[in-house]
């Protein structure tokens, strides 16, 4: 079992998935320590839309519908070429928070849902599970949205893709703490 610091330090973003099914007990466990992430007065400000199996297969038509609009033009072997980063995930989950009008509780849940995502991240990467944080176009068009049964008042703030991997890429530079950290004097 890797420490928290080597999860931090190797945790990669996975893009290419190699198309294994991520089970609904590994999602779940995922899920379970996404729920321990900081949130201000214990709000647990958000709810998560997930496809795993064959809820895959419908999640992927119904980004097809508004990812894809020219869809039903194209052949085949076309289409499953623009479906392929979508198809290739083993899970993915939707995370949804509310559209508080105050300022100061949208930016808090926001922020909770955020370490939300980091924790999910880590855990997925403990069980050698890639994933990717994306926040696509579509997730705010009205027929996506009423597809994942998203009420008025909710925002949906990231896709998040969870999937085998052959390949981790590289890690990228780091700014140096010099460079971001300052004191207060």
């Amino acid at each position: 079992m890797m420490n928290v610091r080597e999860a931090i330090e190797t945790r990669r973003s996975i893009k290419k998935f190699n198309g294994k099914p991520v089970t609904k007990e590994a999602l779940a466990k995922i899920v379970e320590a996404g729920t321990w992430a900081p949130n201000h007065g214990t709000r647990e400000p958000w709810r998560l839309v997930g496809a795993v199996g064959e809820s895959m297969e419908r999640m992927v038509d119904a980004i097809k519908e508004v990812a894809v609009p020219k869809w039903r033009d194209m052949s085949e072997e076309e289409l499953q070429t623009a479906l392929a980063k979508f198809m290739l995930p083993g899970a993915v989950l939707f995370i949804v928070v509310p559209e508080d009008a105050r300022q100061k509780e949208r930016l808090e849940d926001f922020g909770a849902a955020s370490a939300m995502i980091q924790n999910m991240q880590l855990a997925a990467w403990e069980m050698e599970i890639g994933s990717c944080w994306k926040t696509p176009p579509f997730i705010d068009h009205p027929k996506f949205r009423s597809s994942l049964g998203i009420q008025p008042g909710e925002r949906i703030i990231s896709m998040l893709q969870f999937g085998y991997f052959d390949e981790a890429p590289k890690a990228k530079p780091r700014k140096d703490v010099d460079e971001i950290l300052s004191y207060f004097e």
